[in-house]
């Protein structure tokens, strides 16, 4: 189902769209701008709440040519904010998330492939990092590279940020797959919608704190996943966990 664009009215769907529950169309070569940030919040809006097994797509939309506007351009800090919480919400809805990358993308396409469970991409499809006058645009998106590839290749991309093919995105681990975009979804949603739902939510809250949060202070967040687990597998109570409720903890 198409959910929304922010490319021209005439733009016409793609069958991609069919396979999906929810799908924003992002224009990869337009600035940054209020009407973006409330498509985005939109999108999260519909996939939350709803208890059904969602897989959403946002579909990364470039030039044919390798020509884009400055990102995000001109705009006050407080848009700026505004678009790093909308990236936050989409990054911790319960549905699974699939971010498709066509043509020569930039822009936002870094903050939303980062932000995605799933990244892929056209195989002649290129990625190029936020620039504006030669600068890296220092937004959330280093975080998220630092904390999911380390701060050795965030920095290598920081130093020579260039334009990326997909297969050199892939081999980086920006895109998870390259190909007919329609293929791999037809190949993966099956899977992907067995893996909805709050509890897809939490394990992907252990996984984005597992390089900013301590052993000793992550380990009753994972018994307490354990716990909910065993409960829902046994069908009983009794497997219940409290961090509170003074088990060992494990040695180190």
């Amino acid at each position: 189902m198409e959910f929304g664009s922010n490319m021209p009215a005439d733009e016409t769907t793609s069958p991609l769209d069919d396979l999906v529950n929810h799908c924003l169309t992002i224009d990869c070569t337009a600035p940054l701008s209020f009407s973006l940030v409330t498509q985005l919040n939109q999108f999260c809006a519909s996939a939350e709440g709803s208890g059904a097994p969602l897989v959403c797509l946002i579909r990364l939309e470039g030039a044919d040519e390798a020509t884009v506007d400055p990102w995000p351009a001109h705009v006050e800090i407080h848009l700026v904010n505004k678009w790093e919480v909308a990236l936050r919400r989409l990054e911790r809805l319960d549905a699974v998330t699939v971010a498709s990358i066509e043509g020569n993308c930039a822009g936002p396409a870094f903050d939303v492939l980062l932000a995605a469970d799933y990244r892929i991409a056209a195989a002649d499809a290129r990625l190029r990092p936020p620039l504006h006058t030669g600068e890296v645009w220092p937004g959330m998106a280093l975080y998220r590279l630092a904390n999911q590839f380390g701060v050795a290749a965030a920095r290598r991309l920081l130093l020579f940020a260039e334009e990326m093919t997909a297969a050199d995105a892939e081999r980086f681990g920006l895109i998870d797959e390259t190909g007919d975009p329609v293929d791999i979804l037809e190949a993966r949603v099956p899977t992907l919608r067995a893996r909805v739902g709050s509890e897809l939510a939490i394990r992907r809250r252990l996984l984005l704190d597992a390089t900013t949060v301590s052993f000793e202070d992550a380990l009753g967040s994972h018994l307490a996943a354990c716990s909910r687990a065993l409960t829902r597998w046994s069908g009983t109570s009794s497997a219940l966990f409290s961090p509170s409720a003074g088990e060992p903890a494990v040695a180190g």
